[in-house]
């Protein structure tokens, strides 16, 4: 295993170098106490700090951690810690490459591999879609469809295709962004297959470590925004539904789930969403609370999330996509739509929909 690989485990090379080693997932968590340790380390840091932390001393525990990572992130099973351990793991690599490929030869030269942009951008099938500018140092051209892609994480007008000199089919960017560029590719690489299937005696050895990283979560209070309901700062997918809804228009079964699962995500009660449909055609009070008790899980052994972003584009809702839109449906979910809006929203904008309707009540009362 080499150092490369630790400092970079998304590597294809990296996850060969582990399938080479023979490494067992069941024995190395019961048995490696250190890799289970820094891979814990690695999702505390992704919540916390944004990144996963110094790396360890020795290769093998560094990279072996990263497997362990990805198990603990997949038995915790939140949207939220799916993304920021998939940016954190992004911002740490970035850092990482855009250290070694900016380092003096005296730098490069104590290092007994390291990563180069030509690797790099071939790793993530890139090479032949960036094309270096003749005579012009740290100039790019990127391939419109191919910079479209991986723009979809980065927010700012000057990302935006429109503030971009687009020529033969090709869009300039510095070394800079270029690199940025490549940060999400390494995030999606991290998010790819995420949430694993984890095999129940793996996930028996990691129930404490499990446990420590929920409770990381509940002390940062990062649950707060699932009880917090701003329709204004819905995906437009569920401010399309839920206007139908208010507008009293018909809809199928399959858009009054997604709507129905997406308030219960939220925090809404199953009373406050039955008076919510009152004024829909068909509304009736003990099937609408029995459908929505059930998506709870209260008449059903399970609860039901709201529908991805490919199951609501299949069934036709998904509609009035918005620029955020493209890296939700990255990360395939529409409560990470309003995860994002919630933790960007200035305080003024929090307002629930609810203490609203409390507040018209009181006037009315008064």
């Amino acid at each position: 295993m080499k150092a490369l690989h630790a400092r970079y485990p998304f590597l294809s090379a990296a996850r060969e170098a582990v399938e080479t080693a023979g490494v067992d997932l069941s024995e190395l968590v019961a048995s490696d106490s250190a890799a289970v340790e820094r891979g814990l380390e690695r999702v505390e840091w992704a919540v916390t700090e944004g990144t996963v932390g110094e790396p360890h001393r020795r290769t093998r525990v560094e990279l072996l951690s990263y497997p362990v990572a990805r198990v603990l992130v997949s038995l915790v099973d939140e949207h939220i810690l799916l993304r920021r351990y998939a940016r954190a793991e992004a911002v740490t690599a970035y850092d990482r490459f855009s250290e070694e490929l900016t380092a003096t030869a005296e730098f490069q030269s104590t290092r007994t591999e390291r990563l180069d942009r030509q690797d790099l951008l071939a790793e993530f099938d890139l090479s032949g879609h960036v094309h270096a500018v003749a005579g012009e140092d740290g100039e790019y051209r990127v391939d419109v469809g191919t910079y479209l892609e991986h723009t979809a994480g980065q927010w700012g007008d000057e990302w935006r295709l429109v503030n971009r000199p687009l020529a033969d089919g090709q869009v300039p960017v510095d070394e800079d962004e270029l690199l940025l560029l490549v940060r999400q590719a390494v995030r999606r690489r991290v998010e790819d297959g995420l949430p694993l299937s984890v095999p129940d005696a793996i996930a028996t050895e990691l129930d404490d470590e499990t446990e420590r990283v929920r409770d990381v979560l509940a002390d940062l209070d990062l649950t707060r925004d699932i009880d917090t309901v701003v329709p204004d700062l819905f995906p437009p997918c569920m401010r399309h539904l839920l206007d139908k809804v208010q507008k009293g228009e018909h809809l199928e079964h399959h858009s009054r789930f997604a709507i129905a699962a997406f308030l219960t995500s939220i925090g809404m009660s199953t009373d406050e969403i039955v008076e919510l449909f009152q004024v829909n055609p068909g509304f009736g009070e003990e099937a609408t609370r029995y459908q929505v008790d059930h998506i709870r899980g209260e008449t059903s052994p399970t609860e039901y999330s709201a529908p991805a972003c490919a199951t609501m584009q299949s069934y036709g809702d998904c509609v009035n996509k918005d620029d955020i839109c493209e890296d939700v449906i990255n990360e395939s979910h529409p409560l990470n739509y309003y995860e994002h809006r919630l933790e960007e929203a200035d305080e003024e904008e929090l307002v629930d929909w609810r203490d609203g309707e409390e507040d018209e009540e009181d006037d009315d009362a008064g």
